[in-house]
């Protein structure tokens, strides 16, 4: 087991940072400086190469807390600093940093602030954005995970939210984890039934986005809301 105060102080990955950049270090060197230290019996090398055998560094933008602490030496505090990290990373590449209190005037500002998000996730995700009566954004919030149908996605929930915050209108989101943008009978029936139970309660539904993962669907530009 090699250590990383082992190796000569050149090559070591903050001192190989300080001297030829940050972008050409491997994957393997930016993960230790995360992880920084190793345990008894692997080094920050090894978790780090061991991290990457398991995960794609592109699946790295979903992985889970859960999923990191399976590998044996990476505990939570570990694991919370490098799931920080990817997050940073994933916001600092977001067009639209965030959508609170902006004046939502078309569907594509939605698009590009959930892209990033959702875009590339392997389970369906159901936001509601909340709007005030100048459709500024009061707030979004993840209400529902998994297949979505009747029994994940419940008017209840969304509207009680509605109710907290004085929102009057409200836009949903989900993304397809197919890539495929084009609605299911369920995403439609689901909508239908949140637009009549807006009606009854006085809070209207004004658009349902689909998010693929390099396009998207609205319901209110295709005529369906």
């Amino acid at each position: 087991m090699t250590k990383i105060k082992d190796l000569p102080l050149l090559e070591r990955p903050i001192e190989r940072l300080l001297n030829i950049g940050v972008e050409n270090l491997s994957n393997e060197e930016l993960i230790s400086i995360i992880l920084k230290t190793g345990t008894k019996e692997k080094s920050v090398k090894e978790l780090s190469l061991e991290l990457l055998k398991e995960n794609d560094i592109h699946d790295l933008k979903n992985i889970n807390l859960e999923k990191i602490i399976k590998i044996k030496g990476i505990g939570k505090i570990k694991a919370a600093t490098l799931l920080a990290s990817i997050e940073l990373g994933n916001r600092i590449n977001r067009k639209v940093d965030t959508i609170n209190d902006i004046k939502i005037t078309n569907s594509e500002i939605i698009y590009e602030y959930f892209k990033s998000i959702i875009g590339d996730k392997n389970q369906e995700y159901f936001y509601c954005v909340y709007l005030d009566n100048s459709k500024k954004v009061i707030k979004n919030k993840l209400l529902f995970i998994g297949t979505l149908n009747y029994s994940t996605v419940h008017p209840r929930e969304i509207f009680k939210e509605a109710y907290l915050v004085n929102a009057t209108s409200i836009i949903c989101i989900h993304n397809h984890p197919t890539g495929n943008i084009t609605p299911s009978k369920n995403d439609i029936e689901l909508t239908n039934n949140l637009i009549k139970v807006g009606m009854i309660l006085g809070i209207s539904i004004t658009d349902h986005i689909i998010i693929g993962r390099d396009n998207y669907y609205s319901f209110f530009e295709n005529n369906l809301i």
